[in-house]
């Protein structure tokens, strides 16, 4: 005992002899842990208008929706969720898993009254407390953003449910078949020429087949919601998808429809290759910009063209038309599409090396006498790559956009047998393109 308590004291005295020491104080202190500093007055209030603003976004849509867990419960879990990083990391998690657990408590109750679970205002209520946290964490746009798509998601039931249900199994299959080839086999093809003459790069290849094919969905799905509300929005929107198509299905409503049918085959026809010469325009900008710009003109003057004459005729009567355009997502038509895109690229850039620019013009017009979408494709990834000028990319574009202007003619005779309306849509159609090349000629002659 005696051994211990000398020991200690020994200790003690030489501690006391270490305090003394210059320097022992600050170096003790600069090796002890941070202290805690005080929030910013500012920055707190800043996040707490924001949380409290998302919590109130979400929370008010649910409680117009009467749900049991409305407006106070958001508003107060989304403030939570903003001071859980404020105090501490792990807290942040053990937060959740207490949101959590309490909300398994009011859905077991739910069930035990025979009552449905609020599976939707649970998940809801979790993304809140998530939003939250990133808003304490210091982000603004994000959480904000976040809760914009949260509250329309939900406000938009009784539309995603009247959508969903006139759903087919096809248009089901065209939607998955859209992730397979965006998010499954887009990576795994090899991004290099896979041929010695340098013709086909898969990767670049598909990159077009999806983006063809993502505008051709996203269309379709407009023209699913809009069709029943006239022949014109049929047009438009069927235009965008398929234009040569949509101009084969709506000739026969057109045949039917009594003395307005000349006028009627005309606004049409206009309105059908207005929506064409559009949808060329941007897939030529989004792979070319340079070319873009340049056919802008041209092909701006043409749609501008069709539109002013679809005004003039404007007073036509129309119903509402039914057309079947099928799924533009299925395995035969991204085949088809990319077989013909494949062979419009190469055929474009071998005509380039044997005949010169001349060559991929007219590659680009015999491509669009199939398909318009697939030679633009074709014709701007030349250009994208430096296989083709941003000028040639642009005369081509317009003329495969002539050539698919020109296609129509002969299908609405097939269906009509009206020799006067096809010579009338001939001469307009002989305007337009005379308005497209002289344009073109236009800016060649100023280049």
């Amino acid at each position: 005992m005696l051994q211990r308590e000398t020991l200690f004291f020994h200790w003690i005295f030489k501690t006391n002899l270490a305090m003394r020491e210059p320097g022992f104080l600050s170096t003790r202190l600069c090796t002890m842990e941070p202290s805690i500093e005080p929030f910013l007055p500012i920055e707190i209030a800043t996040k707490l208008l924001v949380s409290l603003a998302i919590g109130l976004l979400i929370g008010f849509e649910r409680e117009w929706a009467h749900k049991e867990l409305g407006v106070r419960t958001f508003a107060v879990v989304s403030l939570f969720g903003m001071l859980a990083p404020l105090i501490s990391a792990p807290f942040v998690l053990v937060a959740m898993a207490g949101i959590i657990a309490i909300l398994a408590i009011v859905n077991i109750a739910n069930i035990s009254t025979h009552r449905m679970p609020e599976t939707t205002t649970t998940v809801t209520l979790i993304v809140t407390f998530a939003l939250g946290v990133l808003v304490g964490q210091g982000h603004i746009f994000t959480p904000t953003a976040s809760a914009i798509v949260v509250t329309l998601l939900l406000s938009m039931k009784p539309q995603f449910s009247r959508f969903a249900g006139g759903l087919t199994q096809e248009e089901v299959k065209g939607a998955v078949l859209m992730g397979l080839i965006g998010f499954v086999i887009y990576p795994l093809l090899p991004n290099r020429f896979i041929d010695p003459w340098e013709l086909l790069n898969p990767r670049e290849a598909w990159f077009t087949v999806i983006l063809i094919a993502a505008i051709g969905f996203v269309n379709y799905i407009l023209l699913r919601v809009y069709s029943t509300r006239g022949l014109y929005y049929t047009a438009v929107f069927g235009g965008l998808v398929n234009s040569t198509a949509v101009i084969a299905q709506l000739s026969s409503t057109i045949a039917q429809s009594g003395p307005n049918a000349r006028r009627l085959a005309t606004v049409v026809n206009l309105l059908t290759i207005s929506s064409m010469f559009v949808r060329n325009l941007a897939l030529l900008l989004i792979f070319s910009e340079p070319a873009g710009l340049i056919a802008a003109i041209p092909i701006g003057l043409m749609a501008l063209g069709s539109a002013a004459l679809v005004w003039w005729h404007r007073k036509v009567p129309v119903d509402s038309a039914e057309i079947a355009l099928g799924s533009p997502i299925s395995l035969r038509q991204l085949t088809s599409f990319g077989v013909l895109f494949v062979f419009i690229q190469a055929a474009s850039s071998l005509g380039e090396r044997f005949f010169g620019q001349s060559g991929t013009v007219i590659v680009s017009f015999m491509g669009g006498l199939a398909s318009s979408a697939s030679s633009t494709a074709a014709v701007a990834s030349l250009a994208e790559h430096g296989h083709a000028t941003p000028g040639i990319a642009a005369v081509s574009t317009v003329a495969a956009s002539i050539a698919s202007t020109l296609v129509n003619l002969p299908i609405i005779y097939r269906e009509t047998q009206d020799r006067d309306l096809v010579r009338d849509l001939f001469v307009i159609s002989i305007a337009i393109t005379i308005t497209g090349l002289g344009a073109l000629l236009i800016l060649g002659a100023h280049r």
